[in-house]
């Protein structure tokens, strides 16, 4: 239960710009930029589960980044698109912060995650031999279910902390969305507490699952370096490029975000818009477009579709 002293019962969410023409603008950018998120990450998964040659450990893990991808971008967006066209751009508090939760953890979930997938280049560029008795069904799914397990528990642990903390006066949010560091600003209460819990929180979870990548491509740039081929070099390092391009475009802006505790920040807004708009839309076009295998089985359906649809 909220106390009954906080009065403040909605925030006001101003992050985007004010002239209406801008803002149709946004609207329209926005808009297209989730049908080609939500398209481009739904079809991943449908290529994925529906292609048998695609029922290896790698595309498991990618067919869950990309319901990630799916579940964050719409925890946003739809609202940032209501605000764009209401006049008011409120969003209530009970609302605000259960958007909180959902956005820290999916986010969190997807950094567990990465790191996971980091975890099976390693395993299938530095023991080949051994890929298939290192990455068991089994140990795949165990370590799926263990992101998604730690990750609510870090968010549910942050955001029952700030379902306790009383908002007065302020409501304005200079923000797009409701995250954790932007309510910090608005409440009345002693948030000092609140703050060490995400910062600690944000500490461990970021920088110990980058640290997993870290070792991880540590040691497949020592391995691919050892490769006598050009061609073997280069055939290995483009099995691992689409996730690594994933990881900086994640991990430099998410943990920023989070890292970064002032309300105004101009980069605070950037960052923000870059791991949960841009990364959702960027990744499924990354794997597609640099994986050889979900090519063909992308063509092999499309090839479906067309036999099926009358001429």
């Amino acid at each position: 239960m909220r106390r009954n002293h906080s009065i403040v019962t909605e925030f006001i969410l101003l992050g985007l710009p004010a002239q209406p023409h801008i803002q149709a603008l946004l609207f329209v950018l926005f808009l297209g930029v989730y049908l080609l998120t939500f398209t481009g990450n739904l079809l991943m998964i449908l290529v994925i589960r529906t292609d048998s040659q695609l029922h290896a450990p790698m595309y498991f893990f990618l067919s869950h980044l990309s319901f990630l991808d799916l579940c964050l971008t719409s925890v946003i967006v739809p609202k940032m698109l209501d605000n764009l066209l209401s006049q008011r751009k409120s969003i209530s508090v009970e609302g605000c912060l259960t958007q909180v939760f959902f956005i820290f953890s999916t986010a969190g979930i997807e950094a567990f995650l990465l790191s996971v997938m980091a975890y099976d280049r390693y395993a299938a560029i530095c023991h080949p031999l051994l890929y298939g008795q290192m990455m068991t069904r089994q140990l795949c799914g165990g370590l799926v279910w263990a992101s998604w397990g730690l990750g609510f528990l870090d968010a549910l642990i942050n955001t029952l902390m700030a379902w306790n903390l009383d908002f007065c006066e302020a409501r304005v949010m200079p923000h797009f969305s409701c995250e954790l560091p932007s309510l910090f600003s608005l409440s009345c209460s002693d948030v000092s507490a609140n703050f060490a819990v995400l910062l600690g929180s944000t500490l461990l979870h970021a920088l110990g699952t980058f640290l997993l990548v870290f070792f991880s491509y540590t040691r497949i740039v020592s391995t691919i370096l050892s490769i006598s081929s050009t061609t073997g070099r280069s055939k290995a390092f483009s099995t691992c490029s689409s996730h690594l391009t994933t990881v900086i475009l994640f991990y430099g802006s998410g943990s920023l975000r989070y890292l970064i505790p002032t309300l105004s920040s101009p980069m605070e807004l950037i960052f923000s818009i870059q791991y949960s708009v841009v990364t959702p839309l960027v990744n499924p076009f990354v794997y597609s477009l640099k994986n050889k295998e979900v090519k063909a089985s992308l063509n092999r359906m499309l090839r479906k579709v067309l036999q099926i649809l009358p001429s």
